[in-house]
């Protein structure tokens, strides 16, 4: 078999200095802004955007993932938390490794107010069937860091499952342990109509694992990419099953109703996509299940539109660039490439130029195929 993936590489020349930079390579990240608007730019697609959070099996081996799709518009529609919850910047920090407690005041500042542009729970949009993307997140991050991307997929009319890893790779996540059961006060009272709901559970969090000294990385890294792979797959079949029909039980109860999705998607036109580590994590996910289809790797977390220059100099979360200019290229070269590759009746061939290489704004003689 063929795999073909792409390194996208951009060079903006900075008419003081005329000297050009290549800022987006394989373990490249982040843009640069101009702009005292910061927030995640809003997908361009057709189509309105919702996502939703799903849990199946509330233990650490329970697959977890939040779901973008094409929604229903709605006006007065809710948009959820870029940052769910404060557990999360307690793994930035740890990340980081900066203080707990004065990261999250400064994290909150900074990042506390920024939401996601997508109808939380928006009603799906039935509009025949609609290709499948797995995305896998790098290290240190988690499920929503990358929204910038998944919304934009979903609004050119995919289904995309973003993973949270559990595998020690992402700077936080959580699941669920069962409460101890209480003696039964009165033996006549009806027993709860579901054992398993969030209030009959403890959460427990799970963060990022640093390296200890003198620890060597490849068998960590290693174990983790074959986890996360087996994690994508799950994920992916959890899909397949709702798509079928099969009523699956969300842990977390969201109020999306997750039985519109049935015959939803086409399972013929699947992909896998990942930034860096999970980059690596696509590759191994491609040697475990045929399923998998398409390879490419994304650049832009969503850190590099919420952060002025001297914060995100500071934090290390700003590259060169205008964040938009990277994010336009990418998402239009991710998508003339699924559609290249997945056989999509669309128009984002009319990108094809960016995926072999012409533009202006990408270095010629970059791109790679493997042969495998």
């Amino acid at each position: 078999s063929v795999l073909t993936s792409w390194l996208l590489h951009i060079h903006i020349e900075d008419p003081k200095t005329s000297y050009q930079r290549c800022t987006l390579s394989l373990f490249a990240a982040m843009g640069n802004s101009c702009s005292n608007n910061l927030g995640i730019p809003p997908a361009k697609g057709p189509n309105a955007v919702g996502c939703s959070d799903f849990m199946m099996d509330h233990t650490v081996e329970g697959t977890f993932f939040r779901l973008y799709y094409p929604c229903v518009v709605s006006d007065n529609a809710e948009k959820p938390d870029w940052i769910p919850c404060k557990g999360y910047f307690y793994g930035l920090a740890d990340f980081m490794k900066i203080n707990r407690g004065l990261s999250e005041k400064i994290f909150n500042y900074l990042f506390g107010s920024f939401k996601i542009p997508a109808a939380l729970n928006g009603s799906y949009k039935q509009n025949g069937k609609y290709p499948v993307v797995i995305f896998s997140h790098g290290l240190g991050a988690f499920r929503t860091l990358y929204s910038a991307i998944c919304t934009e997929l979903a609004s050119q009319g995919f289904i995309v499952a973003s993973v949270e890893h559990r595998d020690e790779s992402a700077s936080a996540t959580y699941f669920y342990h069962q409460k101890p059961q209480e003696p039964e006060k009165d033996e006549a009272s009806p027993p709860k109509p579901n054992p398993e709901a969030p209030e009959n559970l403890v959460e427990e969090w799970m963060y990022y694992r640093s390296l200890k000294p003198g620890e060597s990385e490849f068998p960590l890294r290693n174990k983790q990419v074959k986890q996360r792979a087996d994690e994508c797959i799950k994920a992916l079949d959890t899909l397949i099953q709702i798509n079928a029909g099969k009523n699956m039980e969300n842990v977390l109860q969201t109020e999306f109703d997750w039985t519109t999705l049935e015959n939803s998607m086409d399972l013929c036109r699947i992909a896998v996509m990942g930034h860096s580590f999970g980059g690596a994590t696509v590759v191994e996910a491609l040697c475990k299940d045929v399923n998998f289809k398409g390879t490419v790797h994304q650049s832009f977390p969503d850190f590099t539109f919420l952060t002025g220059n001297w914060i995100g100099k500071i934090l290390k979360l700003k590259g060169e660039i205008d964040p938009q200019v990277g994010i336009d290229l990418c998402n239009r070269a991710s998508l003339a490439f699924l559609q290249r590759h997945l056989g999509l009746d669309k128009d984002f061939n009319q990108w094809d130029h960016l995926i072999e290489g012409k533009d202006h704004n990408l270095i010629p003689g970059t791109n790679v195929t493997e042969i495998s």
